[in-house]
């Protein structure tokens, strides 16, 4: 079989970003959803709006974002879209929380976590989806790319509660108290950590299905980007990250979401910085390489890859 191609530059700029976009061939269809972070106020990694600003007007994109699950000032979606306005984001677009009116049930197709993921009732309302993920470590997913701006980024405020407990809860209180000192004894989370990683899984998945029953003339209804600045341990969601562990890399894409995710990881891998043992330490600390290995088994994408180097 023909290895998915995953497109690289090491130039993160507007312009690159645009022409790795234009590199994988995909044209939008109707109405464009540009999912990404809008992040955590007081933090300061997330993709700034002047990089995405020519990407997101050359698609005539909708910025989306899905309230958190933890509190914090995106827990509402009057909160959410007062972030994504300090931010900048509302300068240069329309932003939409997905959520604002609900969530919807997707089915899971050949799951063994899940059998629905619910995400925010706004994305019927998209066409195509260009899913740009700034790539970084996470708390609790080891790593977080597109796979987990897919899952956790499209879920519903219930939906993230419903996949970090593994089907176990839809109520964002409940989750919250697992970060308690006293956490309820049925919501273990690092007792599912595999558990909840094949969940994330299992809901990325969902997403793609779901767009791909969208799907005319062959065209791609998901394109996955993923941008390797700012390289801190931590998420976006935190407000208060660890200073980035090592320099940046560029920017990946592909039409291949697990493809690009372990792209990504092997840059890292290959990096001659010391800090990429540092980075390393807290993707296996979480064993969040799993979430690679479960995607490719249920048919969500493939390891192994065919890389181009668009700076050659």
């Amino acid at each position: 079989m023909t290895k998915p191609k995953v497109y690289f530059t090491k130039q993160i700029t507007p312009e690159s970003l645009v022409k790795i976009y234009q590199a994988l061939g995909s044209r939008p269809h109707g109405r464009v959803a540009v999912k990404i972070s809008t992040g955590e106020p007081g933090g300061h990694n997330y993709l700034k709006p002047e990089l995405i600003k020519d990407l997101v007007h050359l698609v005539d994109g909708t910025i989306v974002e899905c309230n958190t699950a933890y509190g914090g000032k995106r827990g509402r979606t009057a909160d959410s879209l007062e972030t994504a306005q300090a931010h900048g984001f509302t300068d240069i677009a329309e932003v939409e929380i997905l959520d604002a009116d609900g969530d919807i049930d997707l089915p899971v197709h050949g799951g063994e976590k899940l059998d629905v993921d619910p995400v925010g009732k706004g994305i019927e309302k998209y066409d195509t989806i260009i899913n740009l993920s700034h790539f970084k470590g996470h708390q609790m997913g080891g790593f977080g790319g597109v796979l987990k701006n897919q899952s956790i980024g499209f879920a519903s405020s219930e939906g993230k509660a419903y996949i970090h407990t593994v089907g176990r809860t839809r109520q964002p209180e409940k989750l919250m108290a697992c970060w308690s000192p006293n956490p309820p004894a049925d919501l273990d989370l690092a007792a599912i950590q595999d558990d909840f990683l094949e969940a994330m899984a299992e809901a990325a998945k969902a997403v793609s299905d779901y767009m791909n029953t969208k799907l005319e003339g062959g065209n791609p209804r998901i394109v996955y980007i993923d941008v390797m600045n700012n390289l801190s341990r931590d998420c976006d969601c935190s407000s208060h990250p660890e200073t980035p562990c090592m320099p940046d890399i560029g920017i990946l894409a592909s039409l291949d979401p697990v493809a690009v995710d372990q792209a990504c990881i092997d840059q890292i891998n290959y990096s001659d910085d010391s800090g990429h043992e540092r980075f390393m330490e807290r993707v296996n600390q979480q064993r969040g390489l799993h979430i690679l290995e479960h995607a490719a088994k249920i048919g969500l994408g493939s390891r192994d890859y065919e890389l181009v180097n668009l700076d050659a």
